[in-house]
């Protein structure tokens, strides 16, 4: 794997880049639509491939307990699994282990956590977590992480840090196969100085691609903001940036501004089965009752599948109904949207007025 940056924007110094992997090449900024169990909820890879995904990402954690990582190998892969020819970024499984809460026990040498489907007890260790992904066939596999919740103590931040860098160590040791590539984490909870430590001890196990995790879980957007401002002097220039779970239009524009190139997240597709559509003024409730008579499309702009061919008064009786496909147009329209989005920055930055882009793309999405 490999990447190169194609243009930096004199406005800003956001830039443009390319992603080269053995299933396919990743134009950066972009947006990864997520496929936890090994598929984008509702929708084929053909339907997926059209909103203009170039890279999915599945679920270390939900893959390993169903239908086994075993079995997927055998099947040639989980791109031939999930009949997905473009490139795939595998989690650890640190995320969904720490979503667990009272299920999960944690320690020097992993975590240990009964499964959702039948309460079997399970152990992940970073040696464990790599050798999944390895036979899942990823191209990009993550290092495996302890993710903590905001407002902990400075200590147990530091904790979990120092558990992550040691896990880290161990995760670069084990094999991957020829074509993928490891990413580390940064982690260090809200606190600036870890931040810092915690990337420039991370960084030298970055070969291609580096991540920031431990963001989005619940802080306030400043804070956010304020993490990635710690972040983006000290982040590899001859490497992607990958903010792990941001998905809204608005923390994307602001991300990039920030140096971030990579970004996924189950909201578009979430929101979608719930009946809400995003567009470029926020979020669309066509399941509330002003839109039962509305005729127009989601959005008028949107050349989406449901956007050239269905009503907003259609998709809400499907929604309403109880329908499968009423979340399945609002995924296409929302992952289109995001696609759309990533373009659309892409083509400021080339242009060199990505601030521009910025101000009057927030302008008419907060008001």
């Amino acid at each position: 794997m490999r990447f190169e940056v194609l243009h930096t924007c004199k406005q800003s110094g956001a830039r443009v880049g390319r992603i080269y992997t053995d299933h396919g090449v990743i134009d950066t900024p972009c947006f990864m639509p997520v496929g936890t169990k090994a598929t984008v909820k509702g929708l084929n890879p053909e339907e997926v491939k059209a909103t203009g995904a170039q890279i999915v990402l599945s679920n270390t954690y939900h893959l390993y307990l169903r239908p086994g990582h075993e079995l997927i190998e055998k099947a040639g892969g989980l791109h031939k699994f999930m009949n997905w020819d473009g490139a795939i970024l595998t989690d650890s499984g640190g995320f969904q282990v720490f979503s667990l809460s009272s299920l999960r026990k944690i320690s020097d040498e992993g975590m240990e956590f009964n499964s959702f489907i039948d309460g079997s007890r399970h152990f992940f260790s970073p040696e464990k977590s790599i050798a999944v992904q390895r036979a899942l066939g990823s191209d990009i596999v993550m290092a495996f992480d302890e993710l903590t919740a905001p407002e902990i103590s400075h200590e147990k931040a530091r904790d979990a840090m120092e558990r992550t860098l040691r896990w880290l160590d161990r995760c670069a040791a084990q094999p991957l196969k020829s074509h993928q590539t490891l990413f580390p984490i940064i982690q260090g909870n809200m606190f600036a100085d870890l931040r810092r430590e915690s990337a420039l001890r991370s960084i030298p196990y970055a070969t291609c691609g580096i991540a920031i995790g431990g963001l989005s879980v619940g802080e306030t957007a400043e804070k956010m903001y304020e993490m990635l401002d710690v972040l983006q002097p000290l982040l590899p220039p001859d490497m992607p940036h990958y903010l792990m779970g941001v998905g809204t239009a608005d923390y994307i524009v602001e991300g990039v501004a920030r140096g971030v190139d990579m970004f996924d997240c189950v909201l578009p597709t979430r929101i979608a089965r719930n009946g809400t559509a995003m567009v470029k003024q926020g979020f669309l409730t066509i399941r509330n009752q002003p839109f039962a008579e509305d005729f127009t499309p989601i959005d008028p702009d949107c050349d989406c599948y449901a956007c050239r061919n269905y009503t907003r008064a259609y998709i809400r009786h499907l929604i309403k109904a109880d329908e499968i496909n009423g979340g399945r147009l609002l995924s296409v329209h929302n992952l289109r949207f995001l696609a759309r989005l990533t373009a659309d920055i892409r083509k400021a930055i080339f242009e060199d007025r990505f601030l521009d882009f910025k101000r009057e793309f927030l302008a008419q999405y907060e008001g």
